[in-house]
């Protein structure tokens, strides 16, 4: 077990510290979705990261253990005519320290910061997001959220 686990706000200065550690997630995402290189030999950069410093809807995470990058989350507040909710629009946690209880962790801080109404998403090609996801929803929900899947997405709805 990994200890001294730190989820920070993301600060400006954190910004190109997420912008690197992306390269390794979209890295790892390049095995459920189409993702490439470009010329330069790094993946595009993630579109409108730039809006979770800006927009009061964003929320950007460091995750941080024994005083290094561990890894990263971005939430989501979502307004639609139908509903409202938070998201998890991505998380990441190095290969390294996965298998330790720092994803578990961080996911169930996230959900304590942002109490309301959440849906969390995954591709329906990533079996093991929804294997975690599932899991850490189920223990932190005692069993209470609703899952269904829509546009190739797997959805787990619960309330914090």
């Amino acid at each position: 077990m990994i200890k001294n686990i730190t989820l920070l706000t993301a600060a400006h200065e954190h910004k190109p510290i997420i912008e690197n550690l992306m390269q390794f997630y979209m890295y790892d995402f390049s095995n459920y979705v189409d993702l490439d290189v470009e010329a330069d030999g790094l993946f595009k950069a993630y579109k409108d990261l730039a809006l979770y410093w800006n927009d009061k809807n964003r929320f950007p995470y460091i995750i941080q253990t024994q005083n290094t990058y561990a890894g990263f989350a971005l939430v989501r507040w979502i307004e639609t005519p139908q509903q409202s909710h938070y998201s998890i629009a991505e998380f990441f946690v190095m290969n390294k320290y996965r298998r330790a209880g720092i994803g578990k962790t961080i996911a169930n801080q996230l959900f304590n910061l942002h109490k309301g109404n959440w849906e969390v998403f995954q591709k329906e090609t990533n079996k093991p997001a929804q294997l975690f996801w599932h899991s850490v929803i189920d223990t932190y929900t005692k069993g209470n959220f609703t899952e269904r899947l829509k546009d190739g997405k797997r959805i787990q709805a619960f309330k914090t």
